[in-house]
């Protein structure tokens, strides 16, 4: 299993215009796997947009 952290540092995107997210706007499950996704970090984004990938194993 792929650990968040091996997908190197955090890279955070910004919201551009527009109202101020709720919390429940940076989440989403993944249709493939079904892992929690944080829209915020776009390493896990780009991992799930991956065709066969397996859920990734967060750093605690």
């Amino acid at each position: 299993m792929t650990k968040l952290s091996d997908l190197g540092p955090p890279i955070i995107g910004k919201r551009h215009g527009g109202e101020p997210p709720s919390i429940n706007d940076h989440f989403y499950a993944c249709r493939r796997c079904g892992q929690i996704v944080d829209r915020r970090d776009l390493r896990q984004v780009m991992w799930h947009e991956k065709p066969e990938h397996k859920p990734l194993q967060l750093d605690s």
